[in-house]
């Protein structure tokens, strides 16, 4: 037993000292011994070759599916406060996605273009498509959309960074997550990407690199979510960036600020959100996002701010936590959706008929905790990686009378979820 318990230790105590060793920083080339004639060894420098540059067009995509498990089996089979993994114990398709694209050049002195062409099928469509052409083309859980057609350009103008321009269908950039599967720490999203931010917009923005430590952001747009737009008026987007301590710390500051409510052009609401990320080291990663939205048509504001950490064991093993506090005053802006096109109709403005599945939670305050992993286990080409992320979710309303859980039954929800991203 003790021979057994020391091999444990060991283990346990070797595990430990790889892991430190992967997060320990490495100051130069590799240094290897080798023997001269006289049979003394000299340290020799290995530098390793130069890696060729990434091409400037690339063609690119990946297909996600998951499943959210829900020990309570809601009656509707919805999670609330989740809206991409809001089908309870069922498997989702969540995208299918092809990318076409020619980005920037980061170091680009003069003159530059670039274009993204993304297309997307699959569950997620129901709420990442904004309103306007096709938006309504099919009824199905499975729906396209074209998260990104854009064109960019680098000025050189306005100093040595220059200016770089964006036109089209973009996402925006405000937040923690994105659409992008590939770029979150877990399946499910939180309260600020779900309710508290836009996802994309038509129009323009403008990203003028003051200073290597300063970026400001300039847009106009058709809106939150728009491209035919649910009324006549524009939104204004700005903003700036910090990138300090060589680009280990930054710091995005965003508002967007519009009328957004359906035939509506005089009531505002502003979008703000501010996304910190500090690289504490080659393996710790801090991310704060601060959140406030507000809506003169009640009026009604909403807010709060979720807290991550990642942790790189390896190559291949990622450690992640994620825990959120978001306030909705008044129930105006967390809520849920029974029909696959509900949530555009109700962007648009469309009436919907009557259906006790489609539920606000009431002014409420939440909490949410999340722990995952991600697993990215070595792929042979023509496969260019996989991502495995099982995670637990604890939900819970911090406020005495609301109950938003399980058709307003509960103030608490467990969800199980694990989804799986193929890229290639």
């Amino acid at each position: 037993m003790r021979v057994a318990n020391r091999l444990v230790a060991a283990s346990a105590l070797g595990l430990m000292v790889c892991a430190m060793s992967y997060c320990l920083p490495s100051f130069g080339a590799d240094v290897t011994a080798s023997p001269t004639p006289d049979g003394k060894e000299v340290a020799k420098k290995v530098v390793e070759p130069p890696k060729p540059p990434e091409p400037r067009f690339k063609l690119y995509g990946w297909i996600e599916a998951g499943i959210t498990g829900n020990p309570d089996s809601p009656t509707d089979n919805h999670n609330f406060g989740h809206l991409f993994t809001d089908r309870a114990n069922e498997p989702l398709l969540n995208q299918v996605s092809i990318v076409a694209e020619r980005a920037l050049d980061p170091k680009a002195t003069g003159f530059d273009w670039g274009f993204k062409f993304w297309f997307m099928e699959g569950s997620d469509a129901r709420y990442s498509k904004a309103e306007g052409p096709l938006d309504l083309a099919t009824n199905d859980r499975i729906q396209a959309d074209f998260p990104e057609v854009s064109a960019s350009f680098h000025l050189p103008i306005l100093g040595a960074g220059g200016l770089d321009v964006k036109l089209g269908k973009y996402q925006d950039l405000s937040s923690a997550e994105t659409t992008d599967p590939r770029t979150n720490v877990f399946y499910s999203k939180s309260y600020i990407y779900n309710f508290g931010i836009p996802i994309s917009h038509l129009g323009g923005l403008a990203i003028w690199h003051a200073s290597p430590l300063i970026d400001l952001y300039f847009g106009l747009d058709r809106g939150t979510n728009m491209v035919g737009d649910n009324n006549t008026s524009i939104a204004v987007e700005a903003g700036f960036g910090l990138n300090l301590l060589d680009g280990n710390l930054t710091v995005l500051a965003l508002t967007h600020d519009g009328p957004e409510n359906p035939h509506n052009n005089h009531d505002y609401r502003f979008e703000n959100d501010i996304t910190t990320t500090w690289k504490i080291n080659k393996c710790l990663t801090s991310i704060t996002d601060m959140n406030l939205i507000y809506d003169q048509l009640l009026p009604a504001w909403g807010g709060g701010v979720a807290q991550y950490f990642t942790y790189a064991v390896n190559d291949w093993l990622q450690l992640g936590v994620r825990g959120e506090i978001w306030r909705d005053e008044k129930g105006f802006f967390v809520a849920q959706f029974r029909a696959n096109n509900d949530f555009m109709h109700t962007l648009r403005g469309d009436p919907i008929a009557p259906d006790p599945s489609n539920l606000s939670g009431g002014p409420t305050t939440y909490l949410e905790v999340t722990g995952g992993i991600t697993i990215k286990p070595p792929m042979p080409k023509p496969i260019a990686g996989l991502l495995i992320r099982p995670e637990v979710r604890y939900d819970r309303a911090l406020t005495d009378h609301t109950h938003p859980f399980d058709q307003l039954t509960d103030r608490d929800q467990w969800t199980f979820g694990v989804d799986v991203v193929l890229q290639f």
